[in-house]
């Protein structure tokens, strides 16, 4: 008779542990307060990326950005950066930018994140009234952030979600 008595309970026991067991994997992940995922680390400098990237999709003739210009044009000190590349057009009659910042710190993203949107409302600023099309562009900037990577680009409409993939394929082809 006491046989009888557990087994009702023992499946619904066995269920019990096997869902706290779950709950407590789920809960156990790395999770360091930033959009970290797996493979949130290319094994690549940022300057391989960028290279990657523009190689993929054909930009105007750019030039790299040193950390005297990135403290003066995007407003960022670059002592919270990593690594970092950043190339913009070398004659401004076009917007194009593609930056790769590798934050130090998670807790530092979102402040290079305020960068970066400043410094697409200066680029919007500086081509409102001279052309069209590049103001556009700038308008329509995109600002993705994947761990501790963040990516800024300003690139023709077709062009944009392809550097966007060309950066996203470097975090999965380690």
């Amino acid at each position: 008779m006491n046989r009888t008595l557990r087994k009702p309970f023992a499946l619904p026991l066995m269920l019990i542990v096997l869902a706290m067991g779950l709950l407590l994997t789920a809960c156990g992940g790395n999770n360091n307060g930033n959009n970290s995922a797996a493979g949130a680390d290319p094994g690549k400098t940022a300057k391989e990326m960028v290279d990657a990237m523009v190689q993929q999709v054909e930009q105007p003739a750019q030039m790299e950005l040193t950390a005297d210009d990135v403290s003066k044009m995007y407003h960022l000190d670059p002592s919270l950066l990593e690594d970092y590349s950043i190339r913009m057009p070398l004659m401004n009659v076009k917007t194009n930018e593609v930056a790769v910042l590798k934050v130090k710190d998670s807790k530092d993203i979102a402040a290079v994140e305020d960068a970066v949107k400043q410094r697409a409302a200066d680029v919007q600023k500086s081509f409102e009234s001279y052309l069209p099309d590049q103001y556009e562009n700038a308008k329509n900037y995109k600002l993705e952030t994947k761990g501790n990577y963040v990516l800024f680009v300003i690139s023709e409409p077709e062009n944009v979600d392809q550097l966007i993939a060309a950066f996203e394929s470097q975090f999965s082809a380690k």
